[in-house]
């Protein structure tokens, strides 16, 4: 079985790298005939956010993409892919994110619970080895945190400790990995 590309896009806030994954994946998409998919990890807490999502929805509309909200437990996603398809995974940080404060509601966030994480990461792997067996190209975008200081806060860094991790190792599952700067691609595997 031929499994799937991946590429792993990650950049700064507003660095261009969403919009870019984007029209790559769209392009190549219509060129090989294909449907998109955009997995959405995002979750409107509040208006900010809220219009957020609504204008990323509109800016895909043209696009016709099939967009799947899931701000947690990524493997729900794999019964709505299909063979060949083109998926987006916007985004990685968010995701993380909502996982480590899941369970927040009833004092139980994962972030403080043994193991919890661990086993998090490690079905988010298989998720994505998954994914590669049905998807033609799978594009993960995440945010780059790590550039900045240490923080005097042990959940901030504890987020950063995860998000480096997990990036070392997608980078090293991927095909292709991007960074990007200004609206600029900086290829640091290119596959």
């Amino acid at each position: 079985m031929v499994l799937g590309k991946l590429t792993f896009i990650s950049g700064g806030v507003r660095s261009g790298k969403s919009a870019n994954a984007e029209r790559w994946l769209v392009d190549e998409a219509r060129r090989n005939g294909r449907r998109l998919v955009y997995i959405a990890s995002g979750k409107a807490t509040d208006s900010e956010m809220l219009a957020r999502i609504e204008r990323h929805r509109q800016d895909r509309a043209p696009q016709k993409w099939t967009t799947l909200e899931q701000p947690i437990k990524l493997e729900e996603v794999l019964p709505a892919i299909q063979q060949g398809d083109y998926v987006l995974w916007d985004c990685l940080t968010t995701w993380l994110a909502n996982e480590l404060y899941e369970g927040w509601e009833t004092e139980t966030p994962c972030l403080s619970q043994v193991g919890c994480m661990e086993q998090k990461v490690q079905k988010l792997y298989a998720t994505i080895d998954t994914l590669l067996m049905t998807a033609e190209h799978l594009t993960i975008v995440s945010n780059e945190v790590l550039d900045e200081l240490p923080s005097t806060y042990e959940e901030t860094n504890c987020y950063r400790q995860w998000i480096g991790r997990i990036h070392q190792q997608l980078v090293a599952m991927a095909d292709t990995a991007i960074e990007m700067d200004y609206g600029v691609a900086t290829y640091w595997k290119n596959g």
